[in-house]
Order: C-alpha cells, then sequence, then structure tokens
C-alpha cells in the first residue's frame, strides 16, 4: 500500500533560536566550468580567475575561484536550514580569508544569531545568521552574515508544489 511521506520544509521563523548552529548536509566540490562560466556573467575581466599562467605570476598555485561563485555556493548550501521560506534581506561584513581554487570542495555552517518579528510584516520575521564556508581540509574560506525575511508556519504560502497526478 502506498503511503505518502511528508518531506523536509525547511524550518520557519519560530524554529530559529539565537545560538543554533546548522552545517550544510553536503558539500559542493568547485569545477572549472562554475569559476568561468560565473566570471563571465559577471563581466569579471580579472584574468586570475581564468588564465592559468596569470594566476601563477600573481602568485597563485592554479586559476582562483571568483569570490562571487565562493558566495553563491556557500550561501547555496544553507539554503535548506536557514532560507528555505523567507528571502534575503542583506549581507553584512563579508570577508575573504582563504583562496578558493578549482577542486575545492566547499561546506557551510550558520550560526543564529539575531531573531526578532518583523515590525511591518507580522505574518513574518527577521532572522539573521553568521555563516562561514568551510573548504575539504577545514579551513574557513568566507565568513560573513545576513539577514532573512522568513515566515512564520501559520502564515506560510502553500508548501506542496507537487503537480496532482491525474490517474487514468
Amino acid at each position: 500500500m502506498r503511503q505518502l511521506k511528508e518531506g523536509w520544509k525547511g524550518r520557519f521563523f519560530e524554529d530559529f533560536h539565537i545560538g543554533d548552529v546548522y552545517q550544510s548536509r553536503i558539500g559542493r566540490t568547485v569545477n572549472q566550468y562554475d569559476n568561468v562560466t560565473f566570471t563571465l556573467l559577471s563581466n569579471n575581466t580579472n584574468q586570475i580567475h581564468f588564465n592559468s599562467q596569470y594566476a601563477e605570476r600573481a602568485g597563485h598555485k592554479k586559476q582562483l575561484v571568483n569570490s562571487i561563485v565562493t558566495l553563491a555556493i556557500v550561501a547555496g548550501l544553507g539554503v535548506t536550514d536557514v532560507s528555505e521560506n523567507g528571502f534575503a534581506l542583506g549581507w553584512d561584513q563579508i570577508v575573504l580569508l582563504t583562496p578558493v581554487y578549482e577542486g575545492d570542495t566547499l561546506y557551510s555552517e550558520s550560526e543564529v544569531v539575531e531573531v526578532r518579528p518583523s515590525k511591518t510584516r507580522p505574518s513574518q520575521g527577521i532572522v539573521k545568521v553568521r555563516t562561514r564556508g568551510i573548504n575539504q581540509d577545514g579551513k574557513i574560506v568566507i565568513d560573513y552574515v545576513r539577514s532573512v525575511m522568513v515566515w512564520k508556519s501559520e502564515f506560510a504560502p502553500l508548501q506542496s508544489t507537487f503537480p496532482i497526478i491525474q490517474e487514468t
């Protein structure tokens, strides 16, 4: 007999508490395609991201991963825990601590540093997290703070986007 098992729905405003720490369940290895594509999309003409010989002359062992790629991957790894039921309001204090190279695997760790109801949206609240991107060697590569507007569970929009199956 078929029995539908409900999947992860993400956290709602009331699920966040100061001091909670969320570590990404998966890691993401950065590849050349990620780096070159993002560099081209962002119109970044710094050759350190796409010219191996230039990167070596600049003191790097190989092409340096574009910092926008690093931020995007680390932020994306934290979506299931932090912002699946909300949207970003702002980013603060983004610091790049260790170079990221193609082939590095990144992980995300977010700590809740502030939780407060929204003054203008009673159905939502604001959650502020400090996120650190960590590579496969345990080195922190990026550290930032961001604020997210998150739904309170009783007001959240329809959760299921799965289509209704039409039996024939």
